[in-house]
C-alpha cells in the first residue's frame, strides 16, 4: 500500500450531535482537516460530490482553498457526477485548482449514482440526446473533458480580438500540464472499469459495486481491478495506472472509539438495490483493535490489488476526532499493511 488518504462526504445538519451544523462549518472544517492531515503525513484529501443534498457539491473552490493552504498532500474528488457538468467550464476550473496546488489535483469523475432528486441534471440544463441514456451522456461528457484537458487548440480566434491572440486555434485556459494523467474514473461495474482503462484514466472503486457474481465484495472488487489492469496493458498506455479503493476502517484504541464504532466490529457485506434493476454489493466496515484490523485487512483481496486506500471518515464528528481516527490508522495499522 503506497498511499493512504481520507474521503469525506461532507455532511452537515443542524443536529445537536453534529460538529458541522452548516455548509460553512463543513467547508471550513474540510480545509482545516486537510491541513492537519498533511501535518500527520497522510497522502491524500478527497471529497465526495452530491447535488441537492446537505453535502459538499461544488468541489473546485474547496480544492483550490486546500491547495493554497497545503504543499504536499494530494487533493481530489471521489467522484464528480459528469451528468451535471459543463465539461469545458470544468476544464478551466480544474486547471485553475491544479495550478494553485502546484499539480497535486487527483480528480475522480464518473457517470454518477442515484441522486436526491429525479433526473437532477435536467435542472442544470442537461438532457440526454434522443436514444441516449443519462449514463451514456455522462460518459460522453467525460470524454469531452479528457480531450480538452490535452491542451490542443480547437477554437477559431476572433480576427478582431479584444486582446492579442497567439497563432493558431485557441485552447481553454488556464492549461495545467499533466492534469490529464491525474483523472480517475469511479467504476461500479467491471465493464466501466475496462472502459476507463482503455481511455487512460486511473481507477477509483468505492465501498460498493454492482453485484456481478454473488461473491464477497472484496473478491468482486479485486476481480474488477485485475480486469482493469489487463485492459490497461492491452491498450498500450506508457505509464503505470493508479487504483484506489475506499474502506470504512476504525481502530478502536479508546472508549470513545468503542462507543462510536464498536458495534461495527460484527459488520458484514450486504446486498441491495441502488437502482431499480441493478443489484449491488456493499462492503463491510472494519472496526477492531489495531492487531485484529491488520489481520482482517491483510485478507482483503482488493486492498492488495490497489496502490491507494481512501478512508471514509465521519466528518460530522469534527476535525479533532477525525484527526484522531486518521492518526490511529497511520500509527497502529498502516505499517502492518506495508505503508511507508
Amino acid at each position: 500500500m503506497k498511499n493512504i488518504g481520507f474521503l469525506s462526504f461532507g455532511h452537515w445538519s443542524n443536529h445537536p450531535s453534529y460538529q458541522t451544523r452548516t455548509a460553512g462549518d463543513t467547508l471550513l472544517q474540510s480545509i482545516d482537516l486537510a491541513v492537519a492531515a498533511e501535518e500527520l503525513g497522510l497522502d491524500g484529501a478527497y471529497f465526495r460530490v452530491h447535488h441537492f443534498a446537505r453535502q459538499l457539491a461544488s468541489p473546485f473552490p474547496l480544492l483550490a482553498a486546500i491547495g493554497a493552504k497545503t504543499s504536499k498532500i494530494e487533493i481530489g474528488t471521489g467522484v464528480i457526477d459528469m451528468r451535471y457538468e459543463n465539461p469545458l467550464y470544468m476544464v478551466e476550473d480544474a486547471g485553475a485548482a491544479d495550478l494553485i496546488s502546484g499539480g497535486r489535483l487527483q480528480l475522480g469523475i464518473s457517470r454518477g449514482s442515484p441522486e436526491q432528486v429525479i433526473e437532477g441534471y435536467k435542472h442544470f440544463g442537461y438532457q440526454p440526446a434522443a436514444g441516449e441514456t443519462d449514463a451514456e451522456m455522462g460518459r460522453e461528457k467525460a470524454l469531452t473533458f479528457l480531450e480538452k484537458l490535452e491542451g490542443v487548440g480547437f477554437a477559431q480566434p476572433n480576427p478582431n480580438p479584444m486582446f492579442p491572440n497567439p497563432p493558431g486555434l485557441l485552447r481553454l485556459e488556464p492549461y495545467s500540464e499533466g492534469l490529464r494523467e491525474r483523472i480517475w474514473w469511479g467504476a461500479a461495474s467491471n465493464a466501466t472499469a475496462i472502459w476507463a482503462a482503455e481511455k487512460g484514466m486511473n481507477l477509483q472503486s468505492s465501498t460498493l459495486k454492482f453485484d456481478e457474481n454473488g461473491k464477497p465484495f472484496h473478491i468482486q472488487q479485486a476481480e474488477q481491478i485485475r480486469l482493469y489492469k489487463e485492459a490497461w496493458k492491452a491498450a498500450g498506455h506508457k505509464r503505470e495506472p493508479r487504483v484506489s479503493v475506499s474502506r470504512s476502517i476504525f481502530a478502536l484504541v479508546n472508549d470513545q472509539d468503542r462507543y462510536y464504532f464498536g458495534q461495527q466490529a460484527r459488520g458484514a457485506d450486504s446486498f441491495g438495490y441502488i437502482e431499480a434493476d441493478q443489484r449491488a454489493v456493499f462492503g463491510k466496515s472494519y472496526a477492531a483493535a489495531p492487531d485484529q484490523l491488520i489481520k482482517e485487512l491483510a485478507e482483503d483481496e482488493a486492498i492488495k490489488e490497489a496502490d491507494t486506500l481512501l478512508l471514509t471518515i465521519p466528518n460530522t464528528l469534527g476535525v479533532d476526532y477525525n484527526i484522531h481516527v486518521i492518526a490511529a490508522i497511520l500509527e497502529h495499522v498502516a505499517p502492518g499493511l506495508g505503508w511507508r
